[in-house]
């Protein structure tokens, strides 16, 4: 996706929301698609600063994730934040235990079938009718390992 077409999906999602697309919601919406993984609020500081100050970032994020445009990811120490699937596309993640990095991977067509497959088993073992999966793999990144 552009980012054209990025910002044009995110401030329509907001406008049906009722909230505007300001300045400091399109920094941090154009930091994360730029990244290569969840960034966490102090590494989007470090990307969009002075532009945007510590508190609008916070509000920006909260507002971001009300909506539906961010995803939050609880990790060990620290929150990280990416954008919701429906703006970057399906993937997965590797966890750095290590250094608390985390990079997103998207699986060929083959091993997302065969999770898929999996997850769709898991469920059928219970009342549970899945709609989605995320996968995250915990480990060692290569500069730890």
């Amino acid at each position: 996706m552009t980012n054209t077409t990025l910002d044009r999906e995110i401030e329509q999602r907001l406008a049906d929301r009722g909230v505007r697309y300001t300045r400091g919601r399109k920094a941090v919406t154009s930091a994360l698609a730029r990244a290569d993984g969840p960034l966490s609020a102090a590494e989007l500081h470090e990307l969009i600063r002075p532009s945007v100050p510590l508190s609008s970032l916070y509000r920006s994020l909260a507002v971001l994730e009300e909506v539906g445009v961010l995803i939050p990811h609880f990790g060990q120490a620290v929150s990280r934040y990416e954008l919701a699937e429906w703006l970057a596309g399906h993937h997965h993640h590797l966890v750095c235990l290590e250094c608390g990095t985390v990079d997103d991977v998207e699986l060929p067509e083959h091993l997302e079938k065969r999770i898929t497959a999996l997850v769709e088993e898991i469920g059928s073992m219970t009342t549970f009718s899945p709609s989605d999966h995320s996968l995250e793999i915990e480990g060692t990144c290569g500069r730890h390992g």
